[in-house]
């Protein structure tokens, strides 16, 4: 699949980033545990939001590989299943991670002490209510 074949809208399934945003990485990453809380995702990274134009990875592809893998697994509990992949189209690179619904929610974002799950409400990764049941054990 091309990125030009996501840039239709971004919807409950696909999340834009121009970058994984390093000083602030609960950005995407409340993404990463939305899509394990409630559907399966994608995340491509090197396409500007606002305007989903496809800009391109600025950085090193491999340092940000590197770097994503180790936030993934260290920051979402229990351990997300995702995949990343590598794509150069049109002379710029771009990042997707591929996350999987994870089989034993609710995944949280994990960090200094906070757990918190999220959700996704649209385009939306969001806060999940702490009423609300994310487990699929009987």
């Amino acid at each position: 699949m091309h990125i030009s074949d996501y840039l239709n809208a971004e919807t409950t399934t696909i999340e834009f980033k121009e970058n994984l945003n390093s000083p602030k990485p609960v950005s995407w990453l409340k993404t990463v545990s939305a899509f394990s809380n409630t559907k399966s995702g994608t995340i491509i990274v090197g396409v500007r939001d606002s305007d989903k134009e496809p800009v391109g990875l600025s950085e090193n592809t491999d340092s940000v590989v590197e770097k994503a893998r180790t936030l993934i697994n260290t920051r979402i509990e229990p351990p997300a299943s995702y995949e990343i992949e590598t794509v150069k189209e049109n002379r710029k690179t771009f990042i997707i991670i591929y996350v999987d619904k994870g089989n034993y929610p609710p995944y949280y974002y994990s960090h200094e002490d906070r757990k918190i799950a999220y959700i996704r409400r649209g385009d939306e990764s969001v806060k999940a209510p702490a009423h609300m049941s994310l487990s699929n054990r009987d």
